[in-house]
């Protein structure tokens, strides 16, 4: 599949963050969708879901571990990159468990972020 054809979603609640992400991945020839929040992420679910998910972990009201919870437990199945600016051995082990393809530390590589992404679509 062509990459101009993949949809990343970005759900994190810094704008400039989602801002960031979703100009390097559309000038890697990938499909960005950007959301504030969970919620809104999980809304946007009913016109299709997304080829993989980028999702920060410390949000307000749904965190990104909540929402891979979410997503589990509703059988939804998508390659899930976590990104956080605090470096929690315990939090990576419960990503990683909730299956979570990557955990990523802020401020993210570029070249460490296409690759876990190009990784977790395999």
């Amino acid at each position: 599949m062509s990459s101009s054809l993949i949809r990343v979603a970005i759900v994190d609640d810094d704008a400039s963050v989602r801002k960031a992400l979703a100009l390097l991945l559309t000038a890697s020839s990938f499909v960005a969708e950007t959301h504030e929040s969970g919620a809104e992420f999980l809304r946007s679910l009913a016109k299709g879901k997304p080829h993989c998910l980028v999702v920060d972990l410390q949000m307000p009201e749904m965190t990104g571990l909540e929402l891979q919870h979410r997503l589990v437990s509703e059988g939804v199945r998508i390659p899930t990159i976590a990104i956080t600016a605090h470096n929690e051995f315990d939090v990576q082990q419960k990503c990683e468990a909730a299956g979570a393809k990557a955990f990523l530390l802020k401020p993210i590589q570029e070249a460490v972020l296409l690759d876990a992404i190009k990784s977790a679509l395999k």
